[in-house]
């Protein structure tokens, strides 16, 4: 018996030349490089340069990603692209991408879901190419955030940095998981979630229909600490009811990037030994929709992530929206 499933084929990165340290910021605002690094575990984070746009980054990522696959730009008949921070209003990052790639067929549209993107994205992706409507797609993350912090505010600057991180995902043939568990390759399951109550705990200050500006983020960071960790391990422990693999049968646990603590709050909750962790946050800081596929090429370029090893993923972000996948390289 086989299923239709989505395969990751390759992926890539792609982070800006310009390296903020604590000490910089220190330099610009009341904070320390020990006071950050306590209590987040960032030490530096990336900068977009002037005029380097989220589709650009996106652009270098997915072409990162392709040549990692060894597959050509034409194959590709869908692009979603995860951002919170487009390059304008209207049209979508992704079809700027599509330009750049020289994709004239299939489609192309952006995914809003803040720091859960990547997963929406993923998910969203996956189900089209099952559905048969699309063969082969670029899923992306891309985020410059640098350009909507307040830098005044030393509670949410000191968080941030920009990059890029894009999959090429398969639509294949793939064992059953109830005839061959552990033999399946692909996406498994994902499983999204969202509560709009908590929206005022993590924000943009502006928008087009509300301000006509673009805003600034802001975070009530004490209550979104106080909330992730039960609500990440929650849709995790759903991902693995669907699939009957337990955190022991995980090889690699690829969180969103947003702060140490609550990575190793979720992984000390589900059980999974700081060993199997992939963590960028120290060198990337949160990169929102990005840090995701930032970390996963982290870890393949450095061959950590060896074929048939299964990934936990696992995101939550403004609105609040969260999000777990399970996946088999």
């Amino acid at each position: 018996m086989t299923t239709q499933r989505s395969v990751i084929l390759g992926c890539g990165s792609y982070l800006p030349a310009q390296i903020l340290t604590n000490s910089e910021l220190a330099a610009k605002v009341d904070t320390s490089d020990d006071w950050i690094v306590q209590r987040t575990g960032i030490h530096e984070r990336h900068i977009a340069a002037p005029g380097e746009w989220t589709s650009h980054m996106a652009t270098h990522a997915a072409r990162a990603a392709l040549a990692h696959a060894k597959v050509d730009a034409q194959s590709i008949d869908l692009i979603v692209l995860a951002t919170s921070t487009p390059d304008n209003t209207f049209p979508a990052s992704a079809v700027s991408v599509q330009a750049e790639l020289g994709i004239t067929h299939g489609a192309a549209f952006d995914l809003q879901a803040v720091c859960s993107g990547f997963v929406f994205a993923l998910a969203t992706a996956d189900s089209l190419l099952k559905s048969g409507a699309f063969s082969r797609a670029l899923v992306i993350g891309s985020e410059t955030f640098s350009r909507i912090l307040d830098w005044t505010d030393r509670g949410t600057c000191v968080l941030f940095g920009d990059g890029a991180g894009a999959i090429v995902l398969d639509s294949q043939a793939q064992p059953d998981m109830g005839q061959d568990l552990g033999k399946e390759r692909g996406i498994l399951t994902v499983r999204l979630r969202s509560d709009g109550r908590h929206k005022s705990k993590l924000y943009v200050d502006g928008g087009p229909s509300s301000t006509g500006t673009v805003g600034h983020l802001r975070m009530e960071g004490r209550e979104v600490f106080r909330h992730a960790v039960a609500m990440i391990t929650g849709v995790v422990e759903d991902a693995f009811k669907a699939t009957g693999y337990t955190a022991a049968d995980v090889d690699w646990f690829i969180p969103h990037q947003a702060n140490k603590r609550i990575i190793d709050g979720s992984a000390h909750k589900l059980g999974i030994p700081p060993g199997k962790i992939v963590v960028t946050v120290d060198r990337h800081g949160n990169t929102s929709a990005a840090s995701i596929p930032l970390a996963l090429a982290d870890a393949v370029a450095d061959r950590r992530i060896k074929r048939g090893d299964l990934l936990l993923l696992e995101a939550m972000g403004g609105g609040f929206t969260w999000g777990a996948a399970l996946v088999r390289w």
